[in-house]
């Protein structure tokens, strides 16, 4: 934990400074020069501080603008997502949730609470499988094949007697997902809780996330998912077009 808290110390010092040597990043934290370079090396290894040669001197480096770019992204989407949530919500009073892929999980970033749950629950920054929800089936279905293909490479978990662990027909489900613009999930993940979604992109087309419609399989039927599939693709478009999107409604 030292070692994390001086190498924050250290961006910090960059942020406010400009730039340092290894001599002054050892005073700031008041330890040796071998030390400040280690920690230096670790910081540069990963882009996030980069040396100059002419002066031996450091800055902060292009990792952090890749850090701060995700950071925006996401904010981004959920800033223009929520009130596009709220609507459907409203419309169809089940919850409404908004989820990015991170890693080998989908993430929870945007809710609106349907006026018809039975009771709430915050899914905000809960992570969640991909192959046993709607929206990770969205963000599995768009991947490049190769990253597809890698998070495919190990054993799906059964969590009902519905879950997909077969490799074979869960990319089976993932061609008809492209094919039909929207996702389900049966009682995949939670006996009882049925969920469709619908793929979300950004301005140069690439999906970015995922909206998704979540209820109890006594309102949200197997046979009312189709219809359901049609507001939340069309909210996904919605939220599409806000983020700068402005494709086809056929190719969402």
């Amino acid at each position: 934990m030292q070692s994390v808290d001086r190498a924050i110390q250290i961006l910090e010092m960059l942020a406010r400074d400009g730039e340092a040597g290894v001599a002054e990043v050892a005073r700031e934290l008041g330890v040796h020069n071998s030390t400040a370079s280690r920690l230096i090396t670790a910081l540069s290894g990963h882009e996030l501080v980069e040396r100059l040669a002419d002066t031996r001197r450091v800055r902060l480096g292009v990792g952090l603008l890749r850090l701060a770019g995700a950071t925006a992204f996401r904010l981004d989407v959920t800033t223009q997502a929520q009130p596009v949530c709220d609507t459907l919500s409203d419309e169809l009073g089940e919850t409404v949730n908004v989820a990015v892929l991170t890693g080998d999980e989908a993430i929870n970033v945007c809710q609106a609470q349907g006026t018809s749950a039975v009771a709430t629950q915050n899914w905000v920054g809960q992570r969640t499988v991909l192959h046993a929800t709607s929206s990770g089936k969205v963000l599995l279905a768009y991947l490049d094949d190769d990253e597809r293909e890698t998070r495919l490479a190990f054993p799906l978990d059964r969590f009902t007697e519905r879950t997909l662990t077969s490799v074979t027909d869960l990319r089976g489900e993932l061609v008809t997902v492209r094919e039909n613009g929207w996702a389900c999930a049966i009682e995949e993940l939670e006996t009882g809780l049925n969920a469709v979604a619908a793929p979300i992109r950004s301005h140069d087309g690439s999906v970015i996330a995922a909206i998704s419609v979540a209820g109890p399989t006594y309102r949200l039927s197997p046979d009312r998912l189709p219809d359901v599939a049609v507001a939340v693709v069309s909210a996904a478009e919605s939220i599409s077009r806000r983020m700068g999107y402005r494709g086809s409604a056929d190719e969402l």
